[in-house]
């Protein structure tokens, strides 16, 4: 079947009867503000959407030395937690009129550099990102081409905008919570990479809470894996070989890791009161679980407009009042 022709500002102009700049005027909503007639904005505006017509989006970029598209890199598109902001941000970038490309890293510091390449391909206007990078090196000279801030991860010392859940707070809160109301003389702690500042800030907020419950940390309770659920589930396992039972009490410092643990505890039949789980991250399907895990919410609405507030502000070379910002998070105990 031959492919119908798009009609142009030039097609629309013929058929009106107008000039192509009085049509341009009205199609890129001038009209009024140009003095063009009420009769011949309601006949251009009928004439287009009789046949569809489509803006340019290339001529509008050219002429505004702008893609209007944002990039977002983001480690795991099935982690609850990204893909939620994820979600938050293209509702804000559609609003305004805005394309999010969306790339995956998987972790991967090389595939993170190509991912970023890819987006630079695209001309984007500017960048949002959940680094695996050790430093902000290649960040920071990224940023004197186009606006970055980053997400959910930061780099000690950096001077770079970022927007983080404040997970000091919460995660000391729930564990003294926890650690002061029971019994303890165990408490796992199940984190990502070591390097990374989501796992630093959640582990630092884990041993405080342990101090403020007065409960002496052993070495042997952190345990360090990646954050993919595969890597919760074989370091719960391996954590059950060791001690020759289902450790007492756990916490995973994200969603996919106690993906992993809840996988191995239904896979094995270990019953729901052999382990008190306690997690960062929350999901709205652990409310239907059988089994009750006390989580760290982070407020993902919240996550995904700073963000978006602080990427248009550079780019619009707006002056930012704040630009590094911690998100309060909650505390969602579900154990009675």
């Amino acid at each position: 079947m031959k492919k119908q022709k798009r009609i142009t500002i030039t097609d629309i102009a013929k058929i009106a009867g107008v000039s192509k700049t009085t049509a341009s005027l009205v199609l890129n909503g001038r009209g009024k503000e140009m003095r063009v007639s009420d009769d011949t904005i309601a006949r251009i505006t009928a004439i287009a959407e009789q046949y569809q017509y489509q803006p340019n989006i290339h001529a509008r970029s050219l002429r505004d030395n702008r893609s209007y598209a944002l990039g977002l890199v983001i480690p795991d598109i099935t982690n609850y937690g990204f893909a939620s902001v994820a979600y938050e941000l293209e509702i804000l970038c559609r609003e305004a009129g805005i394309q999010l490309l969306i790339s995956c890293t998987d972790e991967n510091a090389a595939q993170e550099t190509l991912a970023i390449e890819h987006l630079l391909s695209r001309q984007i206007d500017g960048l949002i990102v959940a680094s695996c990078l050790q430093s902000d090196f290649e960040y920071q000279r990224l940023s004197k081409q186009i606006p970055v801030v980053l997400f959910d991860r930061y780099f000690e010392g950096t001077t770079l905008p970022f927007v983080v859940t404040d997970s000091i707070t919460a995660t000391q809160q729930l564990i003294a919570k926890i650690a002061s109301t029971k019994g303890i003389d165990e408490f796992y702690f199940l984190g990502g990479q070591s390097t990374l500042s989501p796992t630093k800030d959640r582990l630092l907020g884990f041993t405080q809470g342990l101090s403020q419950a007065q409960i002496n940390l052993k070495s042997e309770w952190i345990i360090h894996g990646h954050y993919h659920p595969s890597s919760g589930y074989e370091m719960f396992g391996s954590l059950c070989a060791s001690l020759g039972r289902p450790p007492k009490f756990v916490f995973t410092s994200a969603c996919g890791l106690l993906d992993g643990v809840l996988r191995y505890l239904s896979q094995n039949k270990i019953m729901q009161n052999e382990v008190y789980l306690a997690g960062f991250d929350d999901h709205y399907l652990y409310d239907s679980l059988s089994i009750p895990i006390d989580t760290v919410a982070q407020n993902n609405p919240e996550l995904a407009s700073h963000c978006f507030r602080l990427v248009m502000g550079l780019i619009n070379q707006t002056n930012l009042e704040t630009h590094q910002i911690f998100i309060p998070a909650k505390i969602h105990q579900r154990h009675e």
